[in-house]
């Protein structure tokens, strides 16, 4: 992982345990006429590569930075025993946002400052198309690690990347491939992105004592979601290719269930998200009783908080007033098209410890929201054998993932 809680797994899952804000106001002059924007921001991803990749596009260094992490914990061979068995799988919102955002702003700037009269505002690099391309990260890191197998990369908005770890999944399970590495990216911290995202009047307000506190899922006082940044990778292989390299295995991707709305493109329905946690139940095999602890989508919006209420209760049934259910997008904001991925591993990483992180500054539950919402702090020492983790997209696309211990 890089995001705005830390630069690799384990310093991001220790501050969402400890609960511990990466959300601030914008800088001064981001967005000039919207000066109560805030963001959550990722570390600078250049340091923690190359200098060779200094040119690309934010969202491919946030997304090189993480593979990096996921297959030097994964212990694979560089390049593998058999390239062509070995994919890339990104999971992305809106590719290149970065560096579309610069190509505007130096066209303009050099348009109409007198200063550069003599430049020639339409002239640009000549790798702007390559660097903001949506399968960019994709390319990069097939490139980085020599992997020639499937190359796929999907952007349904928030869904994004947990659909690219639940296509990856099958197509290993199918046999098309021995592994996967499948990484959630997205860098659109940029003016265009943030007034685009105003407009939709689903941005969290800022808090007057702390801005820190400003997303409170799941809370009486909530006003909506903050955007963050960063990437989260997984490795993904067959049991019987881990097994034959000894791998260190931290879960077994269970199921996957993904479903399409089809009614509004911003309004999310319980009929849609229940469809979605059903499948990736039978496709584990398991009753809804099962799983302990749920990494809600979360966004701190009216309707999508109480719309999933409805839908988990719905799924699990009894079971849901048992079942643990956060959303950590109260600390790291709203990755879009890298949270999937994201918070799929930091559900991973919270079954392991047995550690749940909770939902950050819930002080006041909407009576409306009544699951066990872990408010204010972490619950350790829990034993939990299956997690699940959602995703919710505007164009009414859902996406649920399923994991369990590992048991060879």
């Amino acid at each position: 992982m890089i995001c705005p809680l830390g630069t690799d797994r384990h310093s991001s899952f220790a501050a969402a345990l400890a609960a511990r804000s990466a959300v601030q106001m914008a800088p001064a002059g981001l967005v000039p006429r919207l000066p109560h924007l805030l963001l959550a921001p990722a570390p600078e991803p250049e340091p923690l590569l190359d200098k060779k990749y200094a040119g690309l596009d934010r969202a491919t260094q946030f997304a090189l930075v993480a593979a990096q992490e996921a297959m030097a914990d994964a212990g694979m061979a560089v390049p593998p025993a058999d390239p062509t068995r070995f994919g890339v799988f990104v999971g992305i919102g809106f590719g290149g946002a970065q560096t579309v955002d610069s190509l505007y702003t130096r066209y303009f700037d050099t348009l109409h400052d007198p200063a550069q009269a003599h430049k020639n505002p339409t002239v640009m690099h000549p790798l702007s198309v390559p660097r903001m391309m949506a399968n960019a990260a994709a390319a990069l890191v097939s490139m980085r690690y020599g992997l020639r197998g499937q190359s796929s990369t999907y952007s349904v908005a928030c869904a994004s990347s947990a659909v690219a770890v639940g296509d990856a999944m099958r197509a290993i399970r199918h046999g098309y491939l021995d592994a996967a590495v499948v990484i959630g990216t997205e860098a659109m911290l940029s003016p265009g992105s943030l007034m685009a995202w105003n407009a939709l009047r689903v941005m969290a307000k800022p808090d007057a004592a702390d801005p820190a506190r400003s997303c409170r899922p799941f809370a009486a006082d909530r006003s909506g979601f903050v955007l963050g940044e960063g990437a989260a990778a997984l490795v993904l292989e067959s049991a019987a290719h881990a097994q034959s390299r000894q791998a260190p295995v931290q879960a077994e991707v269970a199921g996957y269930g993904c479903s399409s709305d089809a009614q509004h493109m911003t309004a999310p329905s319980v009929q849609g998200q229940v469809s979605a946690m059903q499948q990736a139940l039978r496709e584990a095999g398991m009753e809804a009783s099962q799983v302990q602890y749920l990494n809600a989508h979360g966004t701190a919006t009216d309707a999508g908080d109480v719309t999933e209420t409805e839908s988990i209760r719905a799924v699990f049934g009894a079971a849901a007033d048992r079942l643990a259910v956060s959303s950590t997008k109260a600390v790291h904001g709203h990755l879009i098209g890298a949270g999937g991925a994201l918070e799929f591993a930091l559900s991973i990483m919270a079954m392991n410890s047995g550690s749940l992180p909770p939902t950050a500054h819930l002080d006041q539950a909407d009576p409306r929201c009544d699951l066990d919402y872990l408010p204010l702090h972490a619950r350790h020492g829990c034993h939990v054998d299956a997690v699940m983790s959602n995703s919710f997209a505007f164009g009414g696309s859902n996406a649920a993932l399923l994991a369990r211990r590992y048991a060879p």
